[in-house]
């Protein structure tokens, strides 16, 4: 059963635009209802700070209430964060509405079961078969009842804090925490804080309308001018709901998800802590895969989208695994990615091996790679093209073993990413122009 609505983190577009409607939210409440919570039980609905997050927050309240389900609302939290509640209060499933690093125009809709993991294809396709039927209204006896429960983010900034080794904190790190105006803005800088960090905050002022907007993880220029500015050890990017991280060195020099996976996994080796093989995506570095095995690290790559990271990991054994994005798994402390908890586990490296993130990051050579996004009127995949296929295979053969090509349609949007990753940064410039033509005319 394919589906229609659901891609690789859940359900997203433009706000006021068919899927991202009112109606279309209170119709998904009930079908999800039906196959999450049959027989009822309880819902944790959070959401980031987009505006629109309070329209979708009253449908979907309403959607689950008539279809008998109880619903916990906790507002603006991390959508980490409600996967570790949504296990810890023993919902039968939580709910984030957020649209992740997108802005405030774009909303959606992701599910979480009630083990705190990502749904599978199948029970998102479940979902899907029941959104053309009018959603449910149970008798009044049968109903569910709301309650808001926004103090319990304390229990996620608990369980944030207990991920440093017993004993350590961050007693003398000036650390710069932007967090993208969006689900972050209240728990990371309190838990930095209350570990002992110097704190400047960056991304924090949220009015519904700026999440994401130039700051955050996809827009990290402030947080790299503020870190050298203030000379503070690290700067930390969240996205907007609080998923993704990138971090900034004392330098103000960008680390991205797979140098920082390098670190934690290059750590967790050396420490006797690492399990099972690393798992990356198509898209991650070359240089991560060869120094990962240079110090003896299974490395193996998964389609683009941390739920088939974490597939993977889970069929292989392993713990550890990631996007070049930022999204990042240590399933030994999260059930899926985790911003800031990723970055603790990179301060808590630089605390115990007293390295710089920079010194750190320095045993991972990265290859040049080059992203174009080739906007087109509607998702198709790239391989069903022959005139596209052709000039990757031209390309792949002019590079020989010293380059990639990759391409792929976004789960999320109509784009198609080309990514060419080469020896020279003027090859990669070159052949993904070249790729990103072809994809133009034949799309």
């Amino acid at each position: 059963m394919g589906r229609k609505y659901f891609g690789t983190d859940g359900v997203r577009g433009q706000v006021g635009q068919h899927p991202m409607t009112v109606e279309f939210a209170l119709r998904l409440a009930s079908a999800a209802a039906r196959v999450l919570a049959p027989e009822g039980g309880t819902a944790l609905v959070g959401k980031d700070t987009r505006l629109s997050g309070y329209m979708f927050e009253a449908a979907l309240e309403a959607g689950f209430v008539a279809a008998g389900v109880d619903v916990q609302l906790i507002g603006p939290l991390p959508t980490p964060g409600i996967a570790y509640l949504t296990q810890k209060f023993g919902c039968r499933f939580g709910v984030v509405i957020s649209a992740s690093h997108n802005l405030y125009e774009d909303n959606g809709i992701k599910f979480f079961d009630a083990t705190g993991s990502k749904l599978s294809d199948e029970l998102e396709a479940q979902i899907e078969s029941y959104l053309d039927e009018p959603a449910l209204t149970f008798d009044s006896n049968r109903l569910g009842k709301a309650a808001r429960v926004d103090k319990s983010r304390v229990v996620y900034q608990q369980f944030c804090a207990s991920v440093l080794p017993p004993g350590m904190d961050l007693t003398g790190l000036k650390v710069v925490i932007d967090c993208a105006n969006g689900a972050g803005y209240k728990v990371a800088p309190r838990v930095l804080a209350d570990l002992g960090a110097e704190i400047i905050p960056l991304g924090c002022s949220p009015n519904g309308r700026n999440i994401n907007l130039r700051c955050g993880s996809t827009a990290p220029e402030l947080l790299q001018a503020t870190v050298s500015g203030v000379r503070a050890d690290v700067g930390i990017a969240l996205d907007g709901d609080g998923d993704r991280l990138v971090m900034v060195d004392h330098l103000g020099r960008i680390a991205d998800g797979d140098q920082l996976l390098y670190v934690i996994a290059s750590d967790r080796k050396r420490t006797g802590q690492l399990k099972g093989p690393v798992v990356g995506t198509v898209m991650s570095n070359l240089g991560l895969e060869q120094q990962l095995a240079n110090e003896g690290i299974e490395f193996l790559r998964a389609k683009v989208g941390d739920r088939y990271v974490l597939a993977m990991l889970r069929e292989r054994g392993g713990v550890l695994g990631g996007e070049t994005s930022g999204h990042l798994l240590c399933l030994d402390r999260t059930t899926t990615g985790d911003g800031l908890v990723s970055a603790l586990e990179v301060l808590a490296v630089m605390k115990r091996t007293g390295r710089s993130l920079a010194e750190l990051v320095a045993g991972m050579p990265k290859f040049p790679q080059v992203m174009i996004n080739v906007r087109v009127k509607e998702r198709i995949d790239p391989a069903s093209a022959p005139s596209i296929q052709g000039a990757v295979q031209r390309v792949e053969q002019a590079m020989g073993d010293t380059g990639r090509v990759v391409l792929r349609a976004s789960g999320t949007e109509p784009v198609i990413r080309v990514m060419v990753e080469a020896q020279e940064q003027a090859a990669a410039t070159r052949y993904a122009n070249e790729l990103a033509d072809v994809v133009r005319t034949a799309v």
